[in-house]
């Protein structure tokens, strides 16, 4: 078995000298820009970490997937691995036609055979790979709002891997992984997944997964896309870089897996494993709600806590992959040890602690003690670099409402208050404005209102990244928009969605600029709240209603929501 296990795995590159004159011919091709997650799949799909898979799944394979996790020939296959376009691309893609795909940068990094053009059912892929058609789930709200309506399938050449610049040590192949193995005489190996930091109680479950399996120890932590709002790759390696010395270096490596993940729970897990056992693994732990994304729309978990371990242990033979299922880890004062939950006798005589990870986020954001029992001290010092107290971090307050609602003038008044406090710079970026300075080629079809939203996002990202403070203030009618530009801030610091509530009879009876009137006379085309609709925010962290209220007021209780959320001092 280890001969098969650790001997090569087949990969989709052609040799450098065909690559070299492959490139010259896809220079010729149609082209397409993949995008971060499309390049996870591409990297993995080239370097056999998808094994079997030989490309973009096809319309037959892509349904075996989605209606019974099988391809085509019957191979074991949870997960659609799919190549979504534009439309517009797709209109000139035909059947049979090579076309290339390049990096953000250009680079080729592989020519694919299109043998397949199809448009998914999307509900049906949502309900079926995740459970529900519920854009709660970050993958069925990027399945909808983010990727492409076609599919394009067929097999992959690869030319070259994508580049990498950072932890290039640690980034393992699978045949790279299985080398190491071979050359170390590991036999039997466990693969501990994580996207979240290594605090102690996983340190004292993958001890106890390697002992109980009599196996060495892969941390093999996911460095491609996870869930919106996760701590960012780069921190969470020199994370798990600083505790590396508490493992034994001698029956312990790590590697870097760059995967998009799904966060499909049941499935996820068994995918999880498939690719596992493509590197060279024999073991894999399965933990407590493995890959889940929390809560649905109901505010209900997604998955049961153990529908993974079960899902896998239902394959476990047919994949070749065997699971070390782990519980809930919690920490026994009394004994000054981690136990595993269920399994703790005297439960009632005992101190049980327990930090969950919205509670270490808190204790982040407000600077106060992690307990050494909890984490350890290199991790909490890295984490606290990168998370500083809230106090301290930069964040976005976006106002949303009609048009002539009060937005831009509380906006003002705000800026100016917080100007008045000091300490962080403040930028307004106001809808006139921009428009002015970042949109003026834009008109107000509905795709031009989103992309002029989208840029206000991004740059109030930055602001926020860089420790600063961003007051937006366009009108952003659509929710699936605002929820793009909230993901997109929170990976740097918090999001206030102020919604103005001012009703459309109040609005239109201000109507200062004369808007309303002219879009009564159809003079102005899909104007919000008239020809076009608005999308009420559901749950913003402020409602406010200007009828019969000054500004200096509704400035004043964003003020104190910011105070309330730690944001600024209570010295304001």
């Amino acid at each position: 078995m280890t001969a098969t296990l650790h001997s090569p795995i087949t990969e989709l590159y052609v040799s450098a000298e065909s690559a070299q004159k492959l490139k010259i011919e896809a220079g010729e091709m149609p082209s397409w820009d993949l995008t971060a997650r499309q390049i996870c799949d591409l990297e993995l799909l080239m370097n056999g970490g998808f094994n079997p898979l030989k490309g973009f799944l096809s319309e037959a394979d892509y349904n075996g997937v989605v209606e019974n996790m099988r391809l085509a020939d019957g191979s074991l296959w949870p997960m659609p691995i799919t190549l979504d376009v534009s439309e517009k691309f797709a209109e000139g893609i035909a059947p049979g036609q090579d076309i290339a795909l390049r990096d953000p940068e250009g680079v080729i990094l592989a020519i694919l055979n299109v043998t397949d053009k199809y448009t998914p059912n999307k509900a049906r892929e949502a309900e079926k790979v995740f459970g529900a058609d519920d854009v709660a789930h970050p993958a069925v709200n990027y399945l909808h709002n983010t990727a492409g309506p076609v599919y394009l399938g067929g097999p992959i050449t690869g030319l070259q891997a994508p580049i990498h610049y950072d932890f290039r040590a640690r980034r393992d192949t699978p045949n790279e992984l299985r080398a190491y193995f071979r050359k170390m005489g590991w036999r039997k190996i466990v693969a501990f997944q994580t996207r979240n930091p290594l605090h102690r109680a996983h340190q004292e479950l993958t001890f106890r997964a390697a002992k109980e399996s009599q196996a060495n120890l892969l941390i093999h932590p996911v460095v491609g896309m996870t869930k919106p709002g996760d701590v960012d790759h780069f921190t969470r390696v020199r994370c798990y870089e600083a505790v590396l010395d508490k493992y034994p270096a001698a029956t312990t490596h790590m590697s870097l897996l760059p995967l998009a993940m799904r966060m499909a729970g049941p499935r996820e897990a068994v995918w999880h494993g498939l690719i596992r056992k493509n590197h060279g693994l024999t073991h894999f732990i399965v933990g407590r709600d493995h890959a889940g994304p929390g809560s649905n729309s109901a505010g209900e978990d997604f998955y049961g806590p153990y529908d993974a371990q079960d899902m896998f242990r239902e394959y476990q033979d047919e994949m070749g992959i065997e699971m070390v299922p782990f519980k809930h880890m919690v920490y026994v004062q009394d004994r000054a040890q981690y136990e595993p939950a269920d399994e703790i006798a005297d439960k009632n005589d005992v101190t049980i602690l327990n930090i969950s990870g919205t509670e270490l986020r808190r204790r982040l954001s407000e600077g106060l003690e992690i307990p050494e029992w909890f984490s350890f001290p290199e991790v909490v010092a890295e984490l606290r670099k990168t998370k500083p107290p809230r106090a301290k971090q930069g964040f976005t307050v976006f106002f949303t409402g009609f048009s002539g609602s009060g937005k831009s003038t509380i906006a003002n008044a705000l800026m100016v208050k917080l100007m008045e406090m000091g300490g962080r710079p403040t930028t307004l970026l106001d809808g006139d404005l921009v428009r002015k300075n970042l949109s003026s080629e834009l008109g107000f079809s509905k795709e031009h209102r989103d992309l002029n939203i989208r840029r206000i996002g991004y740059v109030a990202s930055e602001i926020t990244k860089n420790g600063g403070i961003a007051i937006c203030a366009p009108i952003a009618p659509y929710a699936t928009t605002r929820r793009a530009v909230r993901e997109e801030i929170e990976q740097f610091g918090a999001y206030v969605e102020v919604h103005v509530a001012t009703s459309i009879e109040e609005c239109e009876r201000r109507d200062r600029k004369g808007l309303y009137k002219l879009a009564r006379e159809g003079k102005i085309k899909e104007f919000t709240g008239i020809s076009d609709p608005y999308d009420v925010p559901e749950n913003p962290e402020l409602r406010l209603d200007t009828e019969g209220t000054d500004v200096d007021f509704c400035a004043q209780q964003v003020l104190l929501k910011l105070e309330s959320m730690g944001l600024i001092g209570s010295e304001s």
